[in-house]
């Protein structure tokens, strides 16, 4: 079984995959936003290829752990989601996973356009790594 881990953005979504034993994640692709949704067809081709059970989406919950307006946009697409690709999604907490993505790349001192390029598939696997070790300390 595999697990991929989604950091939704209104222009890329970063996605990570789960080794088989659901005990890494792996961070694979930064996909593009299209307007015409075919995102959603790149995101279901993913996960029929890694043989994927269930989608983690990260929730960007605000500080205090309340539902925000982006949240709710979160909320929409993962529905979208779900049904486009056929599988069951998880919501996790994923409030700092971004900026601990940028801090990671600024230690490994990866600029400008290489990290913007990787941000957000970094930004998958600290939310489906996260997800996993809580899953199955």
């Amino acid at each position: 079984m595999r697990i991929m881990g989604i950091d939704y953005g209104s222009k890329r979504i970063g996605v990570a995959v789960s080794d088989p034993g659901c005990t890494m994640a792996h961070p694979l692709q930064t996909v593009q936003v299209n307007a015409d949704g075919s995102h959603f067809r790149h995101l279901e081709a993913i996960a029929r290829a890694y043989e994927v059970e269930r989608i983690v989406v990260g929730m960007p919950y605000n500080m205090d752990g309340s539902i925000g307006f982006k949240a709710e946009e979160v909320l929409a697409w993962a529905r979208d989601l779900e049904e486009a690709v056929g599988l069951p999604v998880t919501f996790w907490d994923e409030r700092l996973s971004t900026h601990e993505a940028h801090d990671l790349l600024m230690g490994l001192q990866v600029k400008g356009k290489k990290r913007k390029a990787v941000v957000d598939k970094i930004a998958a696997g600290i939310i489906l790594q996260a997800y996993l070790d809580a899953e199955h300390p």
